[in-house]
């Protein structure tokens, strides 16, 4: 009987980039000078386990080039080999290289092993084969049959393949300015790849679905070619290869003969490592007290071969690994309200007047256990933000080397948990923080030493609740944020005017404006004057903010406050009219009833309320929706007090309802998108409600303000 292997594909997949987290973190933490042979037993291990997997699911490429890694960690858990950090950097490395494979065997695309072969080689080095090293390197270009001798005489060029990441137009990367730019070094040719092109319904513009094929025909340095691409390293795959002119030509005119994913040698893509033998073989048993779960709509969250980019967590695909407890727990209740539900389906059968009163405490516990099972099934959407935190000590590690400073991480509060579609958005913003900390916080050893501080720098990332949010805080030591040298910047680029007196909390701001960038060299890390804009977007469209606190000399914190989950919110639900709407709790304040001779107008009937030391401008709600409401007179309304950044704002309502927990519905998705409007739900009598967003409602407020200005002038 034949067992149809690709059924547990999947679970491999999971099993092994759950693997590679592990040897990556262990190899982080291995100390050459205090040698500890439990780390090194872990990291073998994980290795043999991903090589056991990957033979009995006939991966071939994973299994020959995890043995390889494998006889070497061998070496060193037997004491035949010292660790050093030469070692550890060369394991970090060959576990960037299998998470580079197994991504593209997920993807159902094929390996190509020249792409490893020097690695490979080295490995077989550091073991003692250097013949065997070199037969690997011989034998893995092969399969190019190219007489040198004959390409020698032939004109040469460069053959480009350009895959970059959908969110590359989001950090201001444009990829024609890169072609023209190609374009000055010699005549170009390009060939698009738009196979991943959606619908136009699906599509959003500010993602890009390309990637490309570029020939630049030109005898030019390589290093010419990769300064094109220098800014964008981190965020594409890129291959660039030196061939003969009529070879690049070709690879160019196959692409459209090609199969939908193009290979790196041009060829369709063949199936060796995606064929599955028909032999009987045992699904591999996993220990740990976890189900999978399958979650409709959740974007992939994939580890990719860059150090600087999302590793894999238990979120791989459209699945989360949940403890089992949890889903014990969700059974459970089920089987509560599944008890609860007979229950009143047989009074319903028969029912009088003398069951009214066990009809009433049937629907109270009805309604506790759907809230329990309510919060129960959000249970199983929370991860601990360490999977996200995990990721960065190896960053830190690369960051740090590659800029020459000495910089130790802390990591305070990553059990904290946090809602798996937050957790997915949050990854970005948050890598820019600590890559801005370390390029423009953190100063260079001699510097520090010079002003007293110790050489090692230190950055912190902190994560707890706080009400119904969660916090995250990014904070360094380092030299801090010059507000003359900001505010300086922000006149020169038209921002602020030079007579402007702004507090330093609004100097910090600045540094979100689109472009800016104090910066007085440009390096591959940041200085570009993008990416600080988007996570604050990033971060708003979660519906959180981003404050800064700095002191010059002493270092930053940045503090990142998020709703727990993007699926239920606590809200207050207010009435203007016949209109029900719903304000989040967490950005309420207070509710007051004013009198008219409270609110003072300023300029183009713009109204605000003195609020103890606070001035609080105030939306007329009724005009904002166009809706007619039943007061328009100060005296009959209620103001609500909200903040959002710091910055408070009063919505005049005609009256206050109840508090209740809402589903939220995007109203993107089913409709359009609205400023001020975060979504929408479905009320007890079924009525709809929209949800203000109050970052929006803000952007509405100045909106209003500016036009009554000019109105009045």
């Amino acid at each position: 009987m034949s067992i149809d292997l690709s059924q547990f594909h999947q679970v491999f997949f999971e099993e092994s980039f759950d693997g590679l987290e592990v040897m990556e973190q262990n190899l982080l933490g291995l100390d050459p000078k205090q040698y500890d042979p439990e780390v090194v037993n872990t990291i073998f291990r994980a290795a043999h386990s991903i090589k056991g997997g990957s033979a009995t699911f006939h991966f071939s490429s994973v299994a020959e080039f995890t043995h390889i890694l494998e006889t070497l960690l061998d070496q060193m858990r037997n004491g035949q080999r010292e660790v050093s950090a030469h070692l550890v950097d060369l394991l970090l490395q060959s576990v960037d290289c299998l998470r580079q494979m197994l991504t593209r065997l997920q993807d159902n695309q094929p390996v190509d092993r020249r792409e490893y072969a020097e690695l490979e080689a080295k490995l077989e080095n550091e073991i003692g084969g250097e013949q065997t090293a070199s037969a690997k390197v011989a034998e893995a270009n092969v399969d190019e049959n190219i007489d040198e001798n004959i390409e020698e005489q032939q004109d040469m060029a460069w053959f480009i393949e350009f895959i970059p990441e959908r969110q590359i137009l989001q950090t201001g990367n444009e990829p024609l300015r890169m072609f023209r730019e190609l374009a000055l070094l010699g005549e170009v040719l390009v060939v698009a790849n738009t196979d991943e092109l959606p619908n136009v319904a699906e599509m959003d513009e500010t993602l890009c679905y390309s990637s490309w094929r570029i020939a630049v025909l030109a005898d030019v340095e390589e290093s010419a070619i990769r300064e094109v691409f220098e800014w964008v390293s981190d965020e594409c795959e890129l291959v660039v290869k030196r061939e003969s002119e009529a070879k690049v030509r070709a690879r160019l005119a196959s692409h459209d003969s090609t199969a939908s994913q193009p290979t790196l040698d041009g060829q369709a893509a063949t199936s060796s490592e995606e064929e599955v033998a028909d032999e009987s073989a045992e699904p591999i048993e996993d220990s740990t007290p976890t189900q999978d779960l399958t979650l409709p709509n959740q974007k992939d969250v994939q580890g990719t071969a860059t150090s600087n980019k999302a590793a894999p967590v238990a979120t791989s695909g459209s699945s989360i690994r949940v403890s089992i407890d949890k889903v014990d727990s969700l059974i459970n209740l089920v089987g509560e309200l599944v008890i609860t539900q007979s229950m009143l389906g047989q009074m319903g059968e028969d029912f009088n007047i003398k069951k009214l009163e066990r009809l009433r405490e049937g629907l109270i516990q009805l309604e506790q256990n759907t809230r329990e099972l309510q919060e129960s099934v959000m249970q199983i959407r929370m991860l601990p933000i360490s999977f996200i935190f995990n990721r960065f000590p190896r960053m830190i590690r690369d960051l740090s080397s590659r800029l020459s400073k000495k910089v130790e991480l802390e990591i305070i509060g990553e059990t904290t948990e946090l809602d798996k579609t937050v957790m997915e958005q949050i990854g970005d913003p948050l890598v820019h923080l600590v890559r801005n900390s370390l390029d423009h916080g953190i100063e260079a050893p001699e510097v520090r030493r010079a002003n007293g501080k110790p050489e090692q720098g230190k950055v912190s990332l902190n994560a707890f609740h706080q009400g119904g949010n969660i916090v995250i805080e990014i904070i360094d030591d380092g030299a801090g944020i010059n507000t003359e040298k900001v505010q300086a910047k922000a006149i020169e680029r038209g921002l602020i005017s030079e007579t402007a007196e702004l507090a330093d909390e609004d100097i910090h701001q600045l540094i979100f404006e689109p472009g800016f960038s104090t910066a007085e060299q440009i390096s591959d890390v940041s200085g570009r004057g993008v990416g600080m804009d988007v996570v604050k977007k990033n971060i708003q469209s979660l519906g959180g903010t981003v404050e800064v606190r700095s002191e010059q000399g002493e270092g930053s914190t940045f503090t990142i406050r998020l709703p727990l989950t993007l699926a239920i919110l606590d809200g207050q639900l207010i009435r203007v009219g016949s209109q029900i709407y719903v304000v989040p709790l967490t950005s309420i304040v207070e509710s007051i009833q004013i009198k008219s001779n409270e609110v003072v107008s300023l300029a183009g009937n713009f109204d605000v309320y003195k609020l103890r030391e606070d001035h609080v401008p105030i939306l007329r709600l009724y005009e904002t929706f166009s809706v007619k409401a039943d007061f328009t007179d100060y005296s009959e309304t209620v103001l609500v007090v909200v903040e959002v950044g710091g910055k408070k704002i009063g919505f005049m309502v005609d009256e206050l309802l109840a508090q209740q927990q809402v589903v939220i519905k995007s109203l993107e998705t089913n409709f359009i998108a609205v400023e001020g409007i975060s979504g929408a739900t479905i009320l007890g009598d079924g009525k709809v409600a929209l949800i203000l967003d109050i970052t929006g409602m803000l952007k509405r407020l100045n909106y209003q303000k500016s036009s009554k200005k000019g109105l009045a002038a």
